[in-house]
């Protein structure tokens, strides 16, 4: 029967790379994966320390159960170009950074132990996708993700690829190609059980059929009493399937939904019901961290889109992320567009044929999750290239024939060559460019943008983001434009039915190469921060939710006299999904205030904009009088559902502690995020509160990043990494002006499911 190990403790580091010292373990630093080669400063830091060599080192013994059994090992991702030796010798060359490589390695092992080492060079190697250009995001070198040591028979299960082609039929099939592995010779009388059981467990279907070759084909027809995977009921199913041969059992899992998507003139259709995609991009980078994050931080941010920013998508951007993403995305219904490495730049045919091999490496690690609707089979914001983007897309719709194919472009009159005209439209915006001297513009006619006679199937993948950085402490008035802007684009995409949807640049701000960002390396085009703490712009997303699903209230303001130019706090956007609101100024009677569905006609829920449409300067308070306390209640069906308080003179009052988690997992680099907000009396943070705060952790663990912070616009976060041993953690927090804050966290056991 297969085993399968988590292969990431007891790893020795160290920065070079000797190769005359292949044959012994080499002085270094003991670590687990997933592992970043440099732990960077939040900021200002110099990104060429992770772009030189490193080794990773570790002792493979040999074990009993290797005896007559294929033992490989495989890494879910190396940044960015891996080479693996195995007592000396060479066993393996991986030039990209973001896909898997399983290594057999049951010729080269010997009885006793085996000295595996890893080369990492994390150099932007120009033969390698997306380096040779200048790229506005970072790749962190190091060993990023898990390694797996996997022992199966000799003959086993390589891949599965589930197909279900009649899902809109009452009665319902499953098919699935499997493609095995090892000596065929040995498989010719083989036979593939496979058995189909839901998400209790309980068996729908089992069919079985001879094995004849490297591939078999096994269908489950007639299946009745069958769930649709959506957004709303993500029902997803498991494929069990053992194969038998002489050489031995070998059993695998795959899990799956049943559900069908298109892209037409009229939009996209999930199931065949009209859905107008809502969602952002995402990168897959931490503070400190980088590309390290484990299992807890993944599913956290496909959370964090589904839940509390209400996306129905994500795009992933740029290149393909983490399996733990990914099937978090599966089970909650968030839609995904995944894509290829890349940015803007192509490099010569080395690069290309590189990149060629990523589609087909991304596509057959994904083609099973039902969160996938697009695969984006072309480098973002480059040049038409005609023998290139035609070979990807061939190669793509080959691979797999049940999704379209996409391509990001941000130029106009390009070769559509993909199912789905994909576009990053950074029109709103464009009209501050020096002579450009033209009205605000939200996007662009599709026409205007494919030069073609007929609309396409056509999607929008990023606005906003760069045309109007926007740091979260940032002064009022900016960030209400920033509100805006996002508002606009959501209200313009909603309205256009020629338009599936689209993705907001971007989820939330990353370090960047030191020729873009805000001169700190940091792009702060998130609608959160690095941390991901909202913006005020988040609740732009938030707010379109179905309140039964949340309820949201956020005035776009800090609710001071003189924050904005020339004073006061009109116009005031309340980001809400409530009917209506009323709003209350120092002891004056509340006053009703309906959604702005004028200004956003086509927003399941506009903002409340108050301005002189609906309040007087005299009753709002004008330039040289009191400043009052401000009252917002927001009301559905009449009933009063939530209330904020606005205190005309705040002041720091309490010092929150809010983890994600306080029950962590041992031995698997569990790492758990923790926000410091400083409120007023009135429960709202202090935007201009900037202390420093000192952090101490008791137990067997570490702080992510320094001890000592600043609070950065009334908050700090930081991460707390549980170690091998099960002993509890405290994290103290003192910061002057508060008495003493302490948070326990649990330490258990590694999970049973891994």
């Amino acid at each position: 029967m297969r085993q399968i190990e988590n292969f990431n403790a007891g790893w020795t580091f160290r920065e070079g790379f000797d190769a005359s010292a292949l044959q012994a373990m080499q002085t270094g630093e003991t670590v687990r994966l997933p592992h970043t080669a440099v732990e960077l400063p939040y900021n200002y830091f110099d990104e060429r320390r992770y772009q030189k060599a490193f080794t990773y080192q570790k002792v493979l013994a040999w074990q009993p159960a290797f005896e007559g059994k294929r033992v490989s090992l495989v890494f879910d991702a190396a940044m960015a170009d891996a080479k693996v030796y195995l007592n000396g010798e060479q066993v393996a060359h991986h030039r990209d950074g973001y896909t898997p490589f399983e290594i057999d390695v049951t010729a080269h092992l010997r009885r006793g132990d085996n000295l595996l080492t890893v080369h990492i060079d994390g150099s932007e190697n120009p033969e390698i996708p997306p380096f040779g250009g200048q790229i506005d995001y970072l790749c962190y070198a190091g060993l990023y993700r898990d390694v797996w040591l996997k022992v199966t028979a000799p003959v086993a299960i390589g891949n599965v690829k589930v197909e279900t082609p009649d899902v809109l039929s009452e009665k319902k099939s499953v098919s699935a190609r499997v493609f095995l592995i090892g000596d065929m010779a040995k498989a010719q009388n083989g036979v593939l059980h496979a058995k189909l059981t839901d998400a209790e467990g309980d068996v729908l279907a089992v069919a079985k059929v001879p094995v004849t070759g490297p591939e078999a084909l096994i269908e489950l027809q007639d299946l009745e009493g069958i769930r649709l995977w959506d957004i709303d009921d993500p029902a997803l199913y498991t494929l069990a399937l053992t194969l038998e041969t002489e050489t031995g059992t070998d059993t695998c899992e795959t899990r799956f939904g049943f559900r069908t998507v298109s892209f037409e003139t009229d939009g996209f259709r999930l199931n065949g019901r009209p859905l107008k995609l809502r969602g952002l991009n995402r990168h897959q980078s931490w503070p400190h961290l980088g590309y390290a994050m484990g299992r807890r931080g993944q599913e956290k941010d496909a959370d964090i889109l589904k839940h509390e920013l209400a996306c129905n998508i994500v795009r992933t951007s740029h290149y393909p992320q983490s399996s733990y993403f990914l099937n978090r995305c599966d089970e909650i219904g968030l839609l995904v567009f995944e894509e290829i490495p890349g940015w803007q730049h192509m490099g010569p045919d080395i690069w290309k044929q590189e990149s060629i091999e990523n589609v087909r490496r991304m596509i057959t690690r994904d083609w099973n999750h039902p969160s996938i609707i697009i695969w984006g089979v072309r480098i973002n914001e480059s040049a038409d290239d005609h023998d290139f983007y035609t070979e990807t897309n061939r190669l793509a719709h080959e691979l797999d024939a049940t999704r379209p194919t996409g391509g990001v472009r941000c130029i106009e009159d390009s070769e559509l060559l993909e199912d789905v005209y994909t576009m990053n439209d950074f029109i709103l915006g464009d009209e501050e460019q020096p002579g450009r001297n033209a009205g605000r513009e939200f996007r662009r006619e599709q026409k205007r943008v494919t030069g073609l006679s007929h609309d396409v199937p056509y999607m929008i993948t990023e606005y906003c983001g760069h045309m109007y950085p926007t740091k979260r402490f940032d002064q009022e008035q900016r960030q209400a434009e920033h509100v805006t802007r996002h508002l606009q684009m959501l209200n313009a995409i909603a309205g256009d039915p020629a338009i599936a949807g689209g993705t907001g640049w971007c989820m939330f701000d990353y370090n960047t190469h030191e020729d873009f960002g805000s001169g700190d390396r940091i792009c702060y085009h998130g609608v959160m921060d690095m941390y991901r703490e909202p913006k005020f712009a988040a609740y732009a997303y938030a707010s379109q939710g179905d309140p039964k699903n949340g309820v949201v209230m956020q005035p776009v303001t800090f609710w001071a006299r003189g924050e904005r130019n020339i004073g006061g706090v009109l116009p005031l956007i309340i980001l809400t999904n409530c009917d209506y609101v009323e709003l209350s100024f120092g002891d004056d009677a509340p006053k009703r205030i309906e959604p702005d569905s004028a200004t956003y006609p086509h927003l399941a829920h506009p903002p409340v904009v108050v301005d002189l449409r609906s309040v007087s300067q005299e009753e709002f308070g004008e330039w040289g009088r009191i400043w009052r306390d401000g009252t917002v209640t927001g009301y559905l069906d009449g009933k009063a559902v939530t209330t904020m308080k606005l205190p005309a003179g705040p002041v720091p009052t309490t010092l929150e502690i809010d983890p994600d988690a306080t029950r962590l997992y041992a031995g698997e680099k569990d790492c758990v995020r923790v926000i410091l907000r400083v409120r007023d009396q009135g429960g709202n943070i202090l935007p201009f509160f900037d202390e420093p705060v000192h952090l101490f952790l008791d137990g067997p663990g570490r702080i992510v990043g320094p001890d000592c912070l600043s609070f950065r616009g009334g908050t700090a976060g930081l991460y707390i990494e549980a170690g091998d041993e099960t002993a509890d953690l405290t994290l103290r927090v003192r910061a002057h002006g508060f008495d003493d804050q302490s948070v326990t966290f649990s330490v258990e056991g590694a999970r049973i499911d891994g």
